[in-house]
């Protein structure tokens, strides 16, 4: 079972950067496609950011598209989200997630469309807060 760990969160300036690492313990994370989200107060969990398993192909939420990259490191176990352009609005708690041991079969149900929603990941992290001031 793989487990997840969120860092790289904090206090940031509008127009500044962060990148969230998320490190994969356990067994067969290669197996899993990859995926953020995150979740401001009084709303619910949104899609940002997913990654197939040998992250040749991402995808991204209209909000965060040219100013987010997603990669993956499989020999290191991670997953980093590159945040560029902050906004006051990316505030919120980031959360990585992967999606599960049908991995490959979904995919493919999916016509090789990475999952957005929350639904589609079994295996959540903790979070990491990210604050952006105006």
């Amino acid at each position: 079972q793989v487990q997840l760990v969120e860092s790289g969160g904090g206090l940031e300036q509008a127009g500044g950067s962060l990148r969230l690492s998320c490190l994969a313990t356990g067994r067969s994370f290669t197996s899993y496609a990859m995926g953020w989200f995150r979740q401001a107060p009084g709303k619910e969990r949104e899609f940002v950011a997913a990654i197939t398993w040998q992250g040749t192909k991402t995808t991204y939420a209209d909000p965060v598209k040219g100013r987010f990259t997603l990669s993956r490191d499989n020999a290191k176990n991670t997953v980093y989200l590159q945040m560029n352009s902050l906004k006051p609005e990316d505030t919120a708690v980031y959360y990585c997630a992967a999606d599960g041991p049908n991995s490959g079969i979904e995919y493919l149900v999916r016509g090789l469309a990475l999952a957005t929603r929350t639904d589609q990941y079994e295996i959540w992290g903790q979070g990491t807060q990210v604050t952006i001031s105006s």
